[in-house]
């Protein structure tokens, strides 16, 4: 029982940590998996602290990458946490909190419903973060609220992204599950 429950986080960690790189390939504004990885990690993940730890541990090693090769220009020195990561990651906690409760049963209306709803707390808290910690906007209802419109753009990458990802995520995975045996849950007595 031991060797199928590692397996099985095994599994799960890799294909969490190879999709975060893929943010390392080109693509266009907010097209990411990473609400996806958040949303696949707290479906499939039993233990509630791998639930929170292996999608944001495979997130802070993508940003790592990310901030010190891609935009490395961007930076004076070697960027372990860039200015204001906390907002995204507390929007990434949010979809793991909600998708440990929408997706406790799966289904493709669940997986793809909840896809779309990932990209609200997102929206949410990450523009709220720019509002409150730059000078972009003025620090008030009206800036916030201009700060809101001016994200409506990107959060099309974002829904398409988490749809996308989400479908080759779930669906890989529910073959894998389908192929081999090893990986499917263990069963709990209720």
């Amino acid at each position: 029982m031991n060797q199928k429950f590692f397996l099985r986080f095994v599994a799960i960690s890799l294909i969490i940590s190879v999709t975060a790189l893929l943010r390392l390939v080109p693509h266009f504004p907010n097209f990411s998996p990473l609400g996806a990885i958040c949303r696949f990690g707290a479906a499939h993940f039993s233990n509630k602290i791998q639930v929170y730890i292996v999608p944001l541990l495979a997130i802070w090693i993508s940003d790592i990458l990310v901030n010190n090769l891609i935009y490395s220009e961007y930076f004076n020195h070697f960027t372990i946490f860039y200015d204001g990561f906390y907002w995204q990651y507390g929007s990434y906690l949010l979809i793991v909190f909600f998708s440990t409760f929408t997706l406790k049963n799966q289904n493709s209306i669940k997986i793809i419903c909840s896809a779309i709803g990932a990209a609200l707390p997102f929206f949410l808290v990450s523009n709220f973060g720019v509002w409150a910690s730059g000078n972009m906007y003025p620090n008030n209802f009206s800036g916030l609220m201009t700060c809101y419109i001016a994200g409506i753009p990107f959060i099309k990458g974002t829904i398409i992204s988490n749809i996308i990802f989400s479908v080759i995520l779930f669906g890989g995975f529910s073959l894998l599950e389908n192929r081999y045996s090893i990986l499917k849950p263990l069963k709990t007595i209720d």
